[in-house]
């Protein structure tokens, strides 16, 4: 069996679309939509509308937090970012 290639930082982008693998790398805090829509420069809708498939597959989680939800990564999120950062941190050394 062959070795893994070496990260790639469109990877991810290539994968899940460039606004939601935006979405994910943002989310190592847990945000509200607003904030994440301002952050981005979008419609609070487009940001939730963005969120339906890294929620659905797992790779983010939610909250509510009063009459806000939260949305965080989640573990499998967490890896899944920082696989594909060529330089960053790895998965498991959470700082």
């Amino acid at each position: 069996m062959g070795s893994a290639p070496p990260p790639d930082a469109t990877a991810l982008a290539a994968l899940l679309g460039a606004p939601r693998a935006t979405l994910l790398g943002l989310l190592e805090e847990p945000s509200p939509t607003v904030e994440l829509a301002r952050r981005m420069g979008v419609t609070p809708n487009a940001v939730s509308q963005h969120l339906r498939v890294p929620y659905g597959t797992g790779l983010v989680t939610r909250v509510r937090d009063g009459r806000h939800v939260l949305y965080r990564r989640s573990p499998l999120g967490d890896r899944l970012v920082a696989f594909n950062r060529p330089y960053g941190r790895r998965a498991g050394r959470r700082r």
